[in-house]
Parts: structure tokens; sequence; C-alpha cells
């Protein structure tokens, strides 16, 4: 219980709980009336918002899309901005930041299942390594824009992203960018093996 009455364990805790909260899933729920678990990628995130929700309106499918990357976005943010502001230690701000991707992608509240973790990883990233942010971001919009895969664009801009941490600042705790990386990719697994066999859908 000590856990729970130390500033640290407070913000691992409510990094990991909001993170956890599967918006995708609570708004293709109450807007679209659909069921992302039970569809498409069966993923939380804004994709298979995207692609689900697709096949019943379009338009209202791009909008609550952008939304859930949006939210997926902020949540990892939130904590880690709160301990930014209150000047906590950088191994306090690394860690929460892969707890709020840990949350995502291991969702309590979904049975420790979840999304894939590229907009709540791309929330605490933008935070912690800038930089390096934007370059995946431009990484990702030209790859998506000339291969028009999702989940190939989105691995390639986290590549991007690990490498560029590593030249632009070397001397920061790589740890928590790899651990990060890892579990992307871990979620990522189904796409990989559907890329290999050219089975992989253009959602873009």
């Amino acid at each position: 219980m000590e856990f729970l009455f130390n500033v640290n364990g407070q913000f691992y805790l409510a990094a990991y709980l909001i993170g956890a909260i599967p918006f995708g899933l609570i708004l293709a729920k109450l807007v679209a009336g659909v069921n992302i678990k039970e569809s498409g990628s069966r993923s939380i995130g804004a994709t298979n918002v995207l692609r689900v929700v697709k096949e019943k309106d379009p338009v209202l499918a791009k909008k609550l899309g952008a939304i859930t990357l949006a939210l997926d976005a902020m949540k990892g943010m939130l904590v880690l901005t709160l301990a930014i502001l209150l000047q906590m230690p950088e191994s306090t701000l690394w860690a929460i930041a892969v707890l709020a991707v840990v949350g995502h992608c291991f969702s309590i509240y979904l049975m420790f299942e979840g999304g894939k973790g590229i907009a709540t990883g791309l929330g605490v990233l933008f935070l912690m390594l800038p930089i390096e942010t934007v370059i995946a971001l431009v990484v990702w919009f030209v790859m998506a824009k000339t291969l028009k895969i999702s989940s190939l664009s989105s691995l390639i801009a986290l590549v991007s992203l690990v490498i560029a941490s590593f030249v632009i600042h070397p001397d920061i705790p790589h740890a928590p960018v790899l651990i990060i990386g890892f579990i992307i990719i871990y979620k990522h697994i189904p796409n990989i093996i559907r890329l290999v066999q050219g089975e992989e859908k253009k959602v873009i």
C-alpha cells in the first residue's frame, strides 16, 4: 500500500490507468453503434475505428478515426505533462511514458488486451523527444502517401524515430525508447505476418 502514497507510484498508476482507457472502442460503440473488438483487426486504435466504421459510414469513420487518434495521443501526454510541470526526475518521466503505452496496449479494462500503441507512443515521445518525433511524423506521412499501408508506414516511422534518438540525443537513456518500440512492434506482429504474406489491407 505504501506504493499508493508515494508520489512516483501515484504518477505510475495514473499513467497506466489513463493510458488504458479504450477511447476508440467507446467512441465506436456510442457514436457508430459498432464493436471494433469484434471486427477488423480487433484493435482499439484509430486505424481499426476507421476500417470498421467505414463499412457503415465513411464520413463518420474519418471523424471518429481522427478523434480517436487525438485522444489516444493526449491520454499519453496528460500525466506526463503534469509530471514535467512538477519537475519530476527524468527517470520518472520515462517510466510514465512507458506505462502510458503499456496501459494502451495491455488495458486492464479489456482483460489486458488493447491497441497497437502508435498514437499513445507518439504523444509521450513528442514530449520527451520532440525533434525525433517530428522526423518520424514526416517519415510516416511520406510512407503513408507512398505505400498506403498504415501498419508498415507506422513501423518505418518508429524505426526512424529510434535511430534518430541515438543520433540526436546519444546521451539520453535509450532503454525506455527501445521498450516502447519493442511493445509497439510486438503488438504489430499480426500485421507483420500479413505484410509478409501480402495480405495487409490498405486503409489510408
